[in-house]
Formats: structure tokens, C-alpha cells, sequence
């Protein structure tokens, strides 16, 4: 007949095995080897039994399975400190007699060990009348020998069962992975799925590029004196480990690594632990290598996706310029692609017209237009002039210390035709470093190829202007002038037409020469200019004639203008001349025509010229 610690033995592995076998893939460690602890409470019709491991790097027993279910609710009972544990295992069975005033209570502590580890200890109450010295020394060793291996086992099988559903969880991950083409989505999952796996740990994504990423624990990449080995994994490629004794914890340091290069690093923290654990490393790092591809398929595709809408953007905005719009329609147009890409608050155009020093501010924001802004065209304008390149700024205000700054983030690209510069792209916006390297590199893609469209709207502008001015006073010519008083006739209520001629011309000519003459017609012209409205038309009639039409203006406002005129010519000509002038009106009420309205100005001209000159006539 076997002994009776052979039958136990034997019916404690039969226990095992079938809670094996029904566990069907579902083991979990704590299960199995509170199941064995139950089954030896009940062979030995014991009160109590409890399993304690003893943690080497804490120096610390604790409860890790029990009968009692509520051995977790004191903490005194659940951590025991023992410095020289090892040193106090000096036999393999102790009743009632072991050397820790904490476990005095247990009737029976049996040591779980082998000949190379200590486990922990089984401690054991039994209950009123049970006599466990029923059993001698020897058949309790070789019981706590068999416990040892069967909690051993439980321990092998679950960390078998648990590698299995880990390595199942990276299989699902990796689909995930391949299956999003989001880089916030790769980064979501590769937390969820430490998480789930590991939630003991805590995690980190430190990523080198720029990231607006909510809700995840991602951090900067950057080299300093406390980040040596994330910098060390992210050079090198290699995990990295950081052992640290005083904060009692150990980090592992894995690049998320692709074929082009590294995308960041993925920080795990284990706490309480010296080493990071080896059988944890191979899966995390194999996650952190997929992860790595993963992120490197999202990024090559959100940047070929922004690559083709960049070039959609320039080949769209080139076609558009190249379409012979006028000046301000191709500015507004730029303007409104500028604003609509780079969600920028202030954008302009600004032409340096005379030695690099003069500028003028061409279809730009309502801003630019204000003293305030001729701060950032001054620091801009010279910048560029002497560098003849482009501007990224991510905050102004820490290269102008002394000045008041609003709008911080500046990019500014050189308008270049020819090898000549003439004038740069001025895009702002009041957040500091809000632009970012790949719009800047687009804005300057943008106006390279705009810069010839924008120079040919200039000269043809320009050629136009040059058509339809008179060259010598830089007023209009007499066939524009007859072209905007007919328009004008056939959607105004009325207008004012003024014909000017300077009193004693020749006069002038004979005495102080043609040169002083052609003077004196750019300071009456001059004249002109400051006294009408942008809308109103000043022309050259011919010869010492000039004129002047006054869409939408009444005869008696008509008349002022004209006297003002007369008096203004007068009092700041030199040499000093005088001037005549027949003014003519019209208004639908009445059928009229452009060539009378001529006519009877020429009428009043001459009466005014024939009854003493230096007076405004009206027909």
C-alpha cells in the first residue's frame, strides 16, 4: 500500500492536470495554484493555507495566493521585509517554530525551494485537533518538494498560455497597424496594446517630429543630461536600458524603427524592479519594430497624400496666374490660396521699387496697409536684401527683443525674376512656431513659380498705364479720358467736365525756354493730381491744354474744384502762371453726348481766355 503522502501527492497532480486540461487556453496562474492550495486545505482538513514568494530585489515576502480570501485587506500581513531571509532557512520544516515573529501564527511553514532558488514559503494553520506531526519531517519535505514543482509548473503553463494570447494580441495589433493609414491611430494602438498586455507598466512615446496628438502619452524628443538612452536608441536603433536603484524602477528604451529610419522611441517603465524583465523584452521590441513600419507606411502616405495636393495646389494656382488676370485680381487670387493652405491671418505682397531701399505693398491684408506694419516689412525687406533667401521665423519676438511684436511666426519668400529681386511673399501669424517646415517649403514652391505671373501682371499693367498716360505730366491721355466720360454718361446721373489752359504759354516758352515750359505743365499737372478723387479722370487735352472729369459731381461742385485749381496754380507755380478754365455739365435728364460736352467747355475756354484770362467760365 502507497503511503499516504504518495496518495496526496498523487491526487494534488491528478488536480492540477485536470484543472489544466478544463482550463481549455484560458490558464491563469492565480487560479491553478489557489485551486492546489485549496485542494491541500482540504486533504489535511486544514483552516488555512497561504503562499508566500519572496521578492530578492525588494527583500520582501508577500502573499501571493491564499485560502483566506481576506488576506489582501492588511497590509501588514500581506508584505513582510526580511533582510536575511535566506539565512534563516537553515531546515526544511518548521512547526511552530519559525523565526519571524509575523509568522508565528502558522501552526506549520514548509520552504519552496530547490537546490538553486528559493520560492517562498507554504504557511499552514491547522485546525482545532488536526495533528500534523502525524507526518514526519521527511514525508513533509518531499511534500513541500512536489508543492514546489506543481507551483513551478502552474507558474510555466500560465506564462506559456499568457506568451500565446501576447503573441495573438501582436498578430491582431500588426493587422490594425497595416490596416490604418493614421499615424494617430498606429500610435493609439501601440498603448492600448501594452496596456492590455502589460498594465502594470507605465509607457511613453517619445516622437522626433512634431505631434498634436491628444489624449496620448507622448512626450518630445530631446537631448539632454536625463535623456541619454532614449537619444542613445533613437541614434542607434538598438534597445536601451536604464537601471536606476534610488527611484527603484527600470525603463526600457525600444526604437520604433522602420526601413528609412527611426520615428521615435517607445519608453516602458517598470516599477519596483532592478532588471527590466527578459522575457518581456522580445515581445515589446518586436511590437516597437512593427510599430515602427507601421508609422513609417502612415507617414510615407500622408506625405505622398499632401505631396499631390501641393502640386495640385501649385500646377492650379499657375494655371489660374498664367490666365492673363489683372493685377488685382491675381493678387487676391494668391492671397486667397495663401490664406486658404496656411490658415495664416496676415499675407502680403510687398515690391521693392528703387535700389532695394523703397517698397510698395501690392493686394495684401487690410494690415499691411497700416504704420504698423511697416516694422515687419522694414526687418523683412532688409533680411532679404542682404541675403537674397528665404525667412522662417518661428517668434520674432526673440530676434527683436526691443520692439512690441504681434504676429511672431514669419515666413517670407524672395520674389526673384532674372536674377533681379523684386520684392518677397510676407506670410504671418501671431501664434509663435504656428507655421511648420513643410508649409514653408510649399509657400516657396508657391511663389517661385507665381513670380513670373506676378511680374508679367506688373509690366502689363505697367504697358497699360504707359498706353493711356501722357508721358511728360503722367496724367491720363484725351482717348481715355473720352472713354470714361462715355461710360460714365451711360451709368452716372450726371458729370462735370473742365477744360484748363495755361495763360500766356508761349510767353513762357519764348522767355524761360521749352524746358521751363514742359515744367511748368508737370506742376499744374501735379496740381491736378492732388485736387480730384481717385475716381475722377485729369488728362492731357493737348499743348498747354489740360482737362478734368468729374463723374457723379455736380456743376457748382464742379465750379470750386476748378476755382480751387485756379487759385492753387496762381499762388505755387514758378515761375508763377495763371490758368482759364470753361467747365461744362451734364445730367440724364437730358439728351447729351461726350462731344458736346467738349464743345461747350471749348466755348467757355475761349470767352474765359477773350475777357481777361485767370477765371473759370461755365457753358
Amino acid at each position: 500500500m502507497e503511503p499516504p503522502t504518495i496518495q496526496w501527492i498523487n491526487e494534488l497532480k491528478s488536480s492540477f492536470l485536470n484543472q489544466i486540461y478544463e482550463a481549455d487556453g484560458h490558464l491563469v496562474y492565480e487560479e491553478v495554484a489557489g485551486s492546489l492550495l485549496s485542494e491541500i486545505k482540504t486533504l489535511f482538513g486544514l483552516e488555512e493555507v497561504t503562499l508566500y514568494k519572496w521578492n530578492d530585489w525588494k527583500q520582501q515576502l508577500f502573499v501571493e495566493v491564499s485560502t483566506n480570501p481576506g488576506y489582501q485587506s492588511s497590509i501588514e500581513d500581506s508584505y513582510i521585509l526580511c533582510i536575511d531571509f535566506e539565512s534563516l532557512l537553515d531546515k526544511r520544516v518548521f512547526y511552530r517554530d519559525f523565526p519571524m515573529k509575523e509568522l508565528k501564527k502558522y501552526s506549520l511553514i514548509l520552504p519552496m525551494m530547490d537546490d538553486r532558488r528559493t520560492l517562498g514559503l507554504l504557511a499552514i494553520t491547522e485546525k482545532n485537533g488536526t495533528n500534523l506531526l502525524r507526518l514526519g519531517s521527511e514525508d513533509w519535505e518531499e511534500f513541500a518538494r512536489e508543492c514546489y514543482k506543481l507551483i513551478q509548473a502552474a507558474s510555466s503553463v500560465s506564462k506559456i498560455v499568457a506568451e500565446e494570447k501576447r503573441y495573438k494580441q501582436l498578430f491582431r495589433v500588426t493587422e490594425k497597424f497595416h490596416s490604418s493609414m493614421s499615424m494617430d491611430a498606429v500610435l493609439g494602438e501601440i498603448i492600448s496594446a501594452l496596456q492590455e498586455v502589460y498594465p502594470s507598466f507605465t509607457y511613453y512615446l517619445l516622437l522626433s517630429h512634431d505631434n498634436n496628438h491628444e489624449n496620448l502619452p507622448i512626450k518630445d524628443l530631446e537631448y539632454d543630461s536625463d535623456n541619454v538612452a532614449a537619444m542613445q536608441a533613437y541614434v542607434s536603433g538598438t534597445i536601451q536600458f536604464e537601471d536606476s536603484i534610488s527611484e527603484r524602477r527600470s525603463v526600457l528604451y525600444a526604437p520604433l524603427k522602420g526601413k528609412q529610419g527611426v520615428y521615435g522611441v517607445l519608453q516602458v517603465i517598470a516599477q519596483d524592479t532592478l532588471v527590466f524583465p527578459k522575457n518581456e523584452v522580445e515581445f515589446i521590441n518586436l511590437l516597437a519594430n512593427t510599430a515602427g513600419s507601421a508609422l513609417e507606411n502612415a507617414q510615407l502616405y500622408q506625405q505622398s497624400k499632401r505631396l499631390i495636393s501641393d502640386l495640385q495646389l501649385i500646377n492650379e494656382t499657375s494655371h489660374r496666374l498664367n490666365s492673363n488676370l489683372r493685377l488685382s485680381e491675381t493678387m487676391n487670387y494668391m492671397e486667397e490660396q495663401i490664406r486658404k493652405s496656411f490658415k495664416a491671418e496676415e499675407i502680403g505682397f510687398v515690391m521693392i521699387t528703387t535700389a532695394e531701399t523703397e517698397t510698395a505693398v501690392l493686394g495684401s491684408t487690410d494690415f499691411f496697409q497700416t504704420a504698423a506694419a511697416r516694422k515687419y516689412i522694414t526687418y523683412v525687406g532688409k533680411k532679404i536684401s542682404k541675403e537674397k533667401d528665404s525667412l522662417f521665423i518661428g517668434d520674432l519676438s526673440l530676434q527683436c527683443p526691443e520692439k512690441e511684436i504681434k504676429y511672431r511666426s514669419i515666413m517670407a519668400v524672395p520674389m526673384v525674376q532674372s536674377e533681379d529681386l523684386r520684392g518677397f511673399a510676407l506670410v504671418m501669424h501671431q501664434e509663435p512656431y504656428y507655421f511648420s517646415f513643410e508649409m514653408f517649403k510649399l509657400l516657396q514652391s508657391l511663389i517661385y513659380h507665381s513670380t513670373l505671373a506676378l511680374a508679367n501682371a506688373i509690366l502689363r499693367e505697367e504697358l497699360e498705364k504707359m498706353v493711356i498716360t501722357d508721358h511728360l505730366t503722367g496724367l491720363y491721355s484725351r482717348s481715355y479720358l473720352d472713354e470714361r466720360m462715355q461710360e460714365s454718361m451711360k451709368l452716372d446721373e450726371e458729370g462735370t467736365f473742365i477744360l484748363i489752359d495755361i495763360d500766356n504759354f508761349k510767353i513762357v516758352n519764348d522767355t524761360y525756354g521749352h524746358q521751363t515750359g514742359d515744367d511748368i505743365l508737370i506742376q499744374v499737372a501735379n496740381l491736378i493730381k492732388t485736387n480730384i478723387r481717385d475716381s475722377d479722370v485729369g488728362a492731357r487735352w493737348g499743348g498747354e491744354e489740360l482737362a478734368i472729369y468729374l463723374p457723379r459731381v455736380s456743376l457748382e461742385i464742379g465750379v470750386t474744384i476748378a476755382e480751387r485749381l485756379l487759385l492753387k496754380v496762381e499762388q505755387l507755380s514758378t515761375p508763377k502762371v495763371t490758368i482759364s478754365c470753361g467747365v461744362s455739365y451734364w445730367k440724364q435728364s437730358r439728351i447729351d453726348s461726350a462731344k458736346e460736352l467738349f464743345r461747350r467747355a471749348d466755348e467757355a475756354l475761349y470767352r474765359a481766355k477773350n475777357s481777361g484770362k485767370n477765371k473759370v467760365l461755365v457753358h
